[in-house]
């Protein structure tokens, strides 16, 4: 493996572990200073709200110049929002303040998996895109683990630990990120014109991507309030910390195993459709459940398998529609859309886990069973497109071979 790969996958295990020392002790943060629940989901819904409006500006921006300017900056900014969100207590700038953060580490997210996305070949692309997700799920599992500790001893300190170390990643980035693509001499658009050029999407995609926000909304619920709800029923952070490092594991595992065994199906799209079917399904059963947590440590990893498969082979799929080498274009719109997903769901789920906390589990469960029919349709409507596009190709074959055939006679 080259060296450039080896070290932007090690970005993504880093980046899992540092920005995920704050998740577990967060609910802990919000009760301790007696806000109430909904505003848990605002907090996030805020932070999202930043990754979609900043994945595209930061995309576009890293495809016409740098990214490694945009990705040093885009990690001091969320620096920043982090020390400033635990700084007040007044929500409005709580709020702003999770806004700014998740603005500014959209610019990492999107331009490092665009980086990621130019350095490797089609034919390899799932493969690495599959170990950068498992190795962000071991940082992800890891960094929960000792932000889980951490809130055993404190709360507030644990975003200070978290903005410093943030710092020195941003840092080891500057030093070590080497980019070595050469602009193409072109008549250059203005960033207006590459943002119009961006919201251009063909029907498959646009269907594509919508059913990717719904699956979203589902998966960030599950996320975001399985935390909540393990912490109300009464278990520790350290607990659930636990049960965050295994499924990490699990993920770890599905991404170096199981993903690149089901790419050699060639059947991504099918795949991505019955993930979807069958994660409605778990989630459904699981939180009806007695014995939760032998039901998390069981049926629910099964959901994590299918979650972790996912990732990789919707990044795949959408970076196939990239116009040229512009990845960072194109995955900055898939990454506004992911991110509408975890704006709109902990905006939802915030009242209806107000009401009745197994309510989020079952809305998300409705949103699975969404996203597949957004991906069937997807899929319906790329066979259309393949066919109108082989009748065009058709066509303008006949006029070539007609006027070659005059030209002859």
């Amino acid at each position: 493996m080259k060296k450039s790969l080896l070290i932007i996958l090690s970005y993504y295990f880093i980046q899992g572990t540092i920005h995920n020392f704050g998740h577990p002790v967060t609910p802990t943060y919000v009760n301790d200073l007696g806000i109430p629940q909904y505003m848990f989901g605002f907090f996030f819904a805020a932070m999202s709200l930043g990754l979609l409006v900043g994945a595209p500006i930061w995309g576009i921006l890293g495809d016409e110049r740098s990214k490694k300017p945009f990705i040093v900056l885009g990690l001091l900014t969320y620096s920043v929002g982090q020390v400033l969100f635990v700084s007040t207590e007044n929500l409005i700038l709580m709020t702003f303040f999770r806004f700014l953060s998740g603005f500014g580490v959209s610019a990492a997210i999107t331009l490092i998996l665009s980086h990621l996305i130019g350095l490797v070949d089609v034919k390899n692309r799932t493969k690495y895109l599959s170990l950068s997700a498992a190795l962000l799920a071991l940082g992800t599992t890891i960094g929960y683990q000792i932000g889980g500790i951490m809130g055993e001893y404190f709360i507030q300190e644990v975003f200070y630990v978290q903005a410093i170390a943030n710092a020195f990643y941003a840092l080891f980035i500057f030093v070590t990120l080497k980019e070595t693509k050469k602009k193409v001499a072109s008549k250059k658009k203005n960033f207006i014109q590459n943002f119009k050029a961006a919201t251009k999407l063909n029907p498959s995609l646009l269907m594509f991507l919508i059913g990717l926000s719904l699956a979203t909304i589902a998966a960030t619920n599950l996320t975001k309030y399985l935390d909540v709800y393990i912490i109300d029923l009464g278990y520790s952070t350290r607990q659930l910390g636990t049960f965050v490092m295994v499924t990490g594991f699990v993920g770890l595992f599905t991404n170096f195993v199981i993903v690149p065994w089901i790419t050699k199906f060639r059947k991504d799209l099918k795949i991505m459709q019955w993930i979807q079917v069958f994660s409605a399904i778990i989630v459904f059963f699981v939180f009806r459940s007695n014995a939760i947590m032998r039901m998390l440590y069981s049926l629910f990893l099964v959901y994590i398998v299918l979650k972790s498969m996912f990732q990789p082979l919707e990044q795949n799929y959408i970076s196939l529609n990239a116009d040229g080498e512009k990845y960072g274009t194109i995955m900055g719109v898939r990454q506004s859309f992911f991110s509408t997903g975890m704006v709109l769901g902990p905006l939802i789920a915030g009242f209806i886990y107000d009401y009745n906390p197994i309510r989020v589990f079952d809305f998300s469960a409705g949103m699975f069973v969404l996203a597949f029919i957004l991906l069937k349709l997807s899929a319906n409507a790329l066979k259309k497109e393949e066919k109108s596009r082989r009748s065009v190709d058709d066509q303008f074959l006949t006029q070539l071979e007609n006027s070659h055939y005059k030209a002859e006679h």
